[in-house]
This record gives structure tokens, C-alpha cells and sequence, in this order.
């Protein structure tokens, strides 16, 4: 049978996972009775909820005898390793962009890599039945985006396809016709990807994906660029500069075929494959016979830019809500999935009973914590923290440096534009995207956009699209203005009370809710001065024997704010922690004890002066 191998890359959000659904569909991958689930590629619960894929997957069609491999693959910044890396293993790639939004920084980010590597790509233009698409603009665009990335002249020369993955029609035009469905695709993916090119010699693979499965261990995902492989044969691992890493069997062999990953006895080169039984052999390592002695050329793991020390819950309210709470089931937990995830690096704290958690960014760090968090795990995080580096030459400091591109409502622009300067980001580019909207490019330090996310979308009343794409290192840009406000912590263990809570309104505003337990050192609320203050939630109204109309008793409260965990990480300062549990995110100062609070302040200042 014939292969062909494809990634299918775009900006998040512009419908790969819904096309691959209808690929699936109409080649005959499902019955026709078959109930499957929507996006059936994002098959983690968070990937469903975000509408985000995270991880990526392999899945294959057949069609008029070509079996057909495809890889739906990460579109946000984040989670950019996997990408490179996937590119890697296929001869063509579907560059999905949105007939509306037009191409994106990852866009942007994936493309670049496609085309270094030589691929020659087929464009889709998706939904372009939406009331503001633009087809004819966005493949002008495109094909600007395919010059400046320096494309060569066959590349340039790409196929275009347009349609809706939605309602499942590709075609030549954006008219349609409509009635052909999705084999316009299939055939143009036929002729126009080359067969996998396959090279001599023994069994040779490059891993590619991670994943720890709870039967099988390790699984290394790659595609055979020689030889054949079978179960149980003997093999060896190399790493990127040829050292040995193991040698041992392959336990279990398994192929793609539909959405099913099927054991298989064996494999030939060219097509992709997950292979088990290797317990050391990760991403970018050569799986091979025994006889080879140079490994495969590898893309090297992208450095993590934020670090977060993940710690113990040690708050009273600790072990209430979750049943996973000890230091070690923690560590085992992180490491497990440093195992599975290339793009992370897990390594001891100086603290006691924590980790460093380094990864690609808040969205990737996020997502781990509420993983754990569902799992039934309770643990305490810190701030993030870039990750500097020195300037090997000049002695100087670098900190990472980000590309955003704000898509804003004109009106809101000027808000955009004064937040982001005093985030110490340099604009770029602006300039009109259509429909009363405005385009706005930055380079602005990481640390300055931990928790920017969520003030835009106030700023903007919901209006504004942000992408960041990791852009490079450049010199430190000084200080960067933080919280203005300090907070307000609760002097005791107990239940909120109403009363206290009403009357604590005008300090500021409460972040909690009559009924909730809080304890010493929690954080109850914002100060509306700039230093903390010590209050008492618990103190309930003293009873009389002076009766009063109702009214009076009423305690009316002006709703808390509501702390997401995103929120919550890009809210709190260095001396304070979030304690995160199955049920309940709360806020707390890393010390409990008001009167150490006050120690380690004087040990500051005096070190300060």
C-alpha cells in the first residue's frame, strides 16, 4: 500500500482538529452509525474545555488504496517543541488559515520551520462560510507570509484549497461547488505530497512524540526513516551526538489505523509508528538496530523561559479537599510527567519539600497544575519567574523576549498600547485589520505579560485577541511596575462571617464569601492602600435584647472577586503562595505567622540599605 505522511499546522483555533474529524468521516474511518465525539482528536478533558489542542496525535485514512498519515498538531506558542519536532517525521503539510483572522504568529512560527525543512505546502482556507471572511485578502497575505519567511520559488507555487472543515466541503473556489465533499483534498494530498522518502540500511527511527502510558511505560513515537522493525526485536538508543542512552527489546509495536493505535507485528520504513519497551529513550533520540553507529540528525529541545516552584500544601485547611498531599507523591507525580513531556524540566528546589517546575509558558504551566489538580492532588504554587541568562561575551543579563500581536477594536487601542508600554514592550507594527479594527505588534519581556491576559480583556470589554510567539533573548529591561495595591489577611482560623465582611467593604474588595473557611495568613481580600493589613472576617454582630426592624439586620455584600487559577498565579507577589486543592483555589502569604512576616520584612530592608 502507498503512504503518505501530513501534518496539518495553524494558529489555535483557526479548525485543524474539526477538519481532521471530517477526514475521518468521509473516508470511511467511522460506520456510518458510529457516534463519535466532536474534535475527536482532543481527547483530554482541558482540551475540550479550552477548545485547545495540547498534545500531539497521529491518526491515518485510507484512501483509494493510500493510507494516509496525519498529525494534528499544537497551535499555541506553548506547546511550539512539539511542532518542530513533528515536522520532522512528514513530506507534506496542510497550512490551515482562518478566511477572517488570516495568518497568525503561530501560523507564522509553524510555517517558518515547514519551510526550512523543505516541505512544500498545500494552503487551506477554512471558514469561509463566516459573514466576515476574506478569502481573497488572506491568500494574499499568505503568500506575503511565505515571501518574507524566504520561501523558494516552488514553495511559493502552492496549491490553494477553500471550504468549511464545519460543514465539510473543500473546493477550488470559495463558491464551491459543495457536493464533492472532502475528496478534493484527498486527491490533492495524493498528488501532491511526495511518497515518504526512504533511505538504506537497517532500522533506524527518529522519536518525535512522548507519552507515558500506565501499561505499556514509555512510548516513543517516530517515523521508520530505514529498515523494518518487528516485535521483539533488539535495539539500541542513541542520543543526539551519537552516545548510547540503552539497548533493549521492542515490547510492543503499534501502528495508526483510524482513530484506533493498533499492535502490529511489523513495521516498514516510512510509515509512523509507537514503539514500547525502551524506559530511557525520549524525544530526539535514534531508536535503531544494534549495528548502527550514527544517529539520526534531531531539532535539540527548545529552552523553558518560566520556572515555578510547585510545594507542599502546609496551609491548616491542608489534606481536607485532597487525598494525593505528601511531598513524595508530588515529586513522583512531577517527574512522571517530565517523562512524557520534553518541554519540561523538573529538578529539586532549595526549598524543602519542593520542585522547580521550568516550562514554555503560563498556558503550559497552567494546564499541569489543573491536571493535578483533578487528579485529586493538593500542593502550593509560586509566582512564576523568567529565566535569565548571562551573555557569555558581554557579562550582561538576558531576559526572553516575546512577539504579541494585539487584533483590538480601534476605539480600545490606545489603552492597549499605554498598558503594553509600561509592561516595557516596543511596538512593532499598527495597522488597520478591517471591520473597525486594528493590528497592533510588540516585543515585550515574558515577565511583563504574566497576567496580562486577563486586563486586556477588561481594557478591551472582551473585544481584544492577543498571540504571544517566544521570539528571542535580548538585554534586561529593568524594573517592571507590579501590584500596586496590597492585600487583606485574615488574623484567625474559622468561618467567614457576613457581618465582618460588610464591614470590612470599605478597606477594599473581598475575595471570599460568608461560610468559607479561611485561616491565619490566608489572603481575604485587596487593601485599597499599597501595604497589607490584618483583619478579622470571623467577628459576627453582638446580640442584645434591643429588638429592631429587619431592615437593619440585612447585611447586603458587594460580590467578591472570583480567582481563576490563571488569574490567581498572575496576581500574587513572591512572598505569597496559591494553595491549590481539588476544590478550592485560595490565596496566602508564604509565611502564616504575622510576627515572622514582620522579621523577614526588617531582614529585607536592612539588607536593601
Amino acid at each position: 500500500m502507498d503512504l503518505r505522511n501530513v501534518a496539518i499546522i495553524a494558529h489555535v483555533d483557526h479548525g485543524k482538529t474539526t477538519l481532521v474529524d471530517r477526514l475521518l468521516q468521509q473516508s470511511g474511518a467511522f460506520r456510518e452509525n458510529q457516534r463519535v465525539a466532536e474534535r475527536a482528536l482532543d481527547s483530554n478533558d482541558l482540551e475540550r474545555e479550552r477548545g485547545i489542542t495540547i498534545l500531539a496525535k497521529a491518526t491515518s485514512i485510507v484512501w483509494q488504496n493510500t493510507r494516509i498519515n496525519i498529525v494534528d498538531t499544537p497551535g499555541h506558542a506553548d506547546f511550539g517543541g512539539e511542532v518542530e519536532r513533528i515536522l520532522n517525521m512528514v513530506d507534506g503539510a496542510l497550512v490551515l488559515v482562518d478566511a477572517a483572522e488570516g495568518p497568525l504568529p503561530q501560523t507564522k512560527f509553524v510555517v517558518s520551520k515547514a519551510l526550512k525543512m523543505g516541505l512544500k505546502p498545500i494552503v487551506v482556507i477554512n471558514k469561509v462560510d463566516r459573514p466576515d471572511a476574506r478569502p481573497t485578502q488572506v491568500v494574499n497575505e499568505v503568500f506575503d507570509l511565505f515571501a518574507a519567511l524566504d520561501a523558494t520559488d516552488e514553495q511559493l507555487d502552492f496549491p490553494i484549497l477553500y471550504g468549511s472543515a464545519k460543514e465539510g466541503w473543500m473546493a477550488a473556489s470559495p463558491e464551491g461547488p459543495k457536493d464533492a465533499g472532502m475528496r478534493p483534498l484527498f486527491d490533492l494530498v495524493l498528488r501532491h505530497v511526495a511518497p515518504p522518502h526512504i533511505e538504506d540500511g537497517p532500522f533506524r527511527l527518529l522519536g518525535t512524540i512522548l507519552e507515558a502510558n500506565p501499561y505499556l511505560g514509555r512510548v516513543v513515537t517516530g517515523r521508520i526513516t530505514s529498515g523494518s522493525v518487528k516485535t521483539n526485536q533488539a535495539v539500541k538508543v542513541l542520543d543526539r551526538d551519537g552516545n548510547l542512552i540503552e539497548q533493549g527489546r521492542v515490547t510492543k509495536l503499534l501502528a495508526f489505523r483510524g482513530l484506533e493505535r493498533t499492535g502490529v507485528e511489523e513495521a516498514d520504513a516510512g510509515d509512523i509508528v509507537a514503539v514500547a519497551g525502551l524506559p530511557n529513550a525520549t524525544v530526539s533520540n535514534t531508536i535503531c538496530a544494534p549495528e548502527v553507529e550514527t544517529p539520526l540528525p534531531a531539532q535539540p529541545i527548545d529552552p523553558p523561559t518560566l520556572a515555578m516552584i510547585f510545594r507542599v500544601n502546609d496551609s491548616p485547611l491542608a489534606g481536607t479537599e485532597g487525598d494525593k498531599v505528601t511531598g513524595r507523591m508530588i515529586r513522583d507525580r512531577l517527574l512522571r510527567e517530565a517523562e512524557g513531556n520534553a518541554a519540561l524540566r523538573v529538578r529539586e528546589s532549595n526549598e524543602r519539600d519542593s520542585m522547580e517546575v521550568a516550562g514554555r509558558g503560563e498556558l503550559q504551566l497552567g494546564i499541569l497544575i489543573e491536571t493535578m489538580r483533578r487528579e485529586g492532588f493538593e500542593l502550593s504554587v509560586s509566582r512564576p519567574k523568567v529565566l535569565l541568562r548571562e551573555d557569555s561575551r558581554t557579562g550582561e543579563t538576558l531576559e526572553p523576549i516575546e512577539e504579541v500581536v494585539i487584533d483590538v477594536d480601534e476605539e480600545h487601542s490606545g489603552i492597549v498600547v499605554q498598558k503594553m508600554a509600561e509592561r516595557k514592550a516596543d511596538m512593532r507594527e499598527m495597522r488597520p485589520s478591517g471591520g473597525g479594527r486594528v493590528r497592533l505588534v510588540f516585543h515585550a519581556p515574558t515577565r511583563g505579560l504574566i497576567g496580562y491576559q486577563g486586563e486586556l480583556l477588561t481594557d478591551t470589554r472582551g473585544t481584544a485577541i492577543m498571540n504571544r510567539l517566544f521570539h528571542g533573548y535580548a538585554p534586561h529591561k529593568g524594573p517592571i511596575q507590579g501590584r500596586r495595591n496590597g492585600v487583606l489577611i485574615s488574623n484567625d482560623r474559622g468561618e467567614a462571617v457576613a457581618f465582618a465582611l460588610w464591614n470590612l467593604e470599605d478597606r477594599g474588595p473581598m475575595m471570599i464569601e460568608p461560610g468559607w473557611k479561611v485561616y491565619n495568613g490566608m489572603i481575604v481580600g485587596e487593601h485599597t492602600r499599597g501595604n497589607d493589613l490584618v483583619v478579622n472576617v470571623l467577628k459576627g454582630k453582638k446580640l442584645t435584647n434591643i429588638r429592631t426592624t429587619s431592615k437593619d439586620e440585612a447585611v447586603r455584600l458587594t460580590p467578591p472577586i472570583r480567582m481563576t487559577l490563571e488569574k490567581a498565579l498572575a496576581y500574587i507577589e513572591d512572598d505569597e503562595l496559591v494553595e491549590v486543592t481539588p476544590k478550592s483555589i485560595r490565596l496566602r502569604k508564604k509565611l502564616l505567622d504575622e510576627n515572622e512576616r514582620k522579621k523577614e520584612e526588617r531582614k529585607r530592608e536592612a539588607e536593601v540599605v
